[in-house]
């Protein structure tokens, strides 16, 4: 079995392209380990029926402290006790815990639901663009990308819209905090975040609305109320898994229809195409690039590779949605592609809760770029284009566009 020359899975340059890489572990190193920048080991796993597997395997668990022996949690990252408590969030949990949890904000984002919201999200597209529309040229994730999933969620959940900004810097600083020296860079953020939480669910305990979190304060399901931490770990994951992914799908999308203008012309004269568009765009794109960590609960072999209880995991989708075993000529963009089972939203128990919005605002975004901004073209050189350096999400820093 090869194994491929190290590299920084973080490196800006790396985002950009991640995709040779992936397909050279595929093929020699399908499970292969990697050094994390806290230090940790973690083992990449890239082929798409392995992705699927450790995705669906009860002997891969979310819950570190349920795995992890005495001497494995001293190594793991320093975490303060404030933040550490988030941690019982529903993405970080396994059963029983995470179906009571998801039990109780599921509703919110059932697909009928969800379709209640498409005025309200055409609004806000609409609504930004006309901002722009007189100049020429925006920052796309800035100006777009960004504050139309993140107005979204922060309206159904009721946060204040003065508090939006500095929600978006918090989850910009939870993606890419990768070290202690940037967790310890970020307590003061996060400090004043979560005091903020605690006043706007002490205020709609006294005050209730019509929104998702008073709803979340009063919900009792099954006879079981969420906690203080509960709430506030909830709330948290809805505002940044909420918006996060979207504007990667947005930014990203964007790119790839620009730089491939056959596949992009050909939405244009069939706007019929936009529902499979956007399920290629989030196969090519991948604006989740790996899933949230999972700890082998015993001895377990994948790949040909053995891992001892404990084994931090990190499954690609990147890679797995570039997979030739189940994708024909998958570096291709096929805006027509089915069927696409791609895997962007995960699978199994922690499928994700949000894709029907994420697809809604997605579908929106994109038609009403194209369709408002005929003329639009990137603004930069595709190689200056920054990318996050963070594990979980595959995003630009900002995109440049004129029109």
């Amino acid at each position: 079995m090869t194994h491929p020359a190290p590299v920084n899975i973080l490196d800006p340059g790396f985002k950009a392209n991640p995709f040779p890489y992936y397909a050279r572990l595929r093929a020699g190193a399908p499970v292969h380990p990697t050094k994390l920048e806290d230090g940790r080991t973690a083992y990449l796993v890239t082929r798409y029926d392995d992705v699927v597997a450790v995705l669906k395997d009860p002997r891969f668990l979310k819950d570190r402290m349920a795995v992890l022996s005495p001497e494995q949690l001293a190594e793991q990252p320093w975490v303060p006790d404030f933040v550490a408590g988030l941690q019982r969030n529903m993405l970080d949990v396994d059963e029983p815990d995470h179906r009571r949890l998801r039990n109780l904000v599921h509703k919110a984002f059932t697909p009928a639901r969800v379709e209640d919201m498409r005025g309200r999200v055409q609004q806000i597209a609409d609504d930004l663009l006309a901002k722009v529309a007189s100049r020429g040229r925006m920052d796309l994730v800035r100006d777009y990308a960004l504050p139309l999933p993140l107005t979204v969620i922060a309206e159904l959940l009721g946060l204040p819209e003065a508090s939006r900004p500095r929600f978006h810097r918090f989850s910009n600083a939870l993606m890419q905090t990768t070290s202690n020296l940037k967790m310890l860079l970020s307590l003061p953020l996060f400090w004043l975040v979560i005091r903020e939480l605690r006043a706007l669910i002490k205020e709609r305990r006294a005050r209730p609305r019509d929104d998702l979190l008073t709803a979340l304060v009063q919900v009792e399901e099954e006879g079981s109320r969420l906690s203080e931490n509960e709430l506030l770990a909830m709330i948290i994951l809805l505002t940044v898994a909420g918006h996060e992914t979207t504007v990667n799908l947005i930014a990203s999308g964007t790119l790839a229809l620009l730089q491939h203008p056959r596949e992009l012309e050909r939405l244009r004269s069939d706007p019929s195409l936009f529902k499979t568009a956007i399920e290629e765009l989030l196969r090519f794109t991948n604006p989740v690039e790996m899933a949230t960590e999972r700890y082998a609960r015993e001895e377990v072999e994948l790949g040909g590779v053995r891992m001892r209880r404990g084994e931090l995991v990190l499954v690609v989708l990147a890679s797995a949605n570039r997979d030739p075993s189940q994708f024909a000529d998958p570096d291709k963009l096929d805006l027509a592609r089915d069927p696409n089972r791609h895997v962007a939203f995960g699978q199994g128990i922690h499928y994700c809760l949000g894709a029907p919005l994420a697809r809604l605002e997605g579908q929106i975004a994109l038609a009403t770029l194209l369709r408002t901004l005929p003329d639009l073209r990137l603004d930069a050189a595709p190689h200056t284009l920054r990318w996050r350096p963070t594990y979980i999400v595959r995003g630009l820093e900002a995109l440049p566009v004129a029109f």
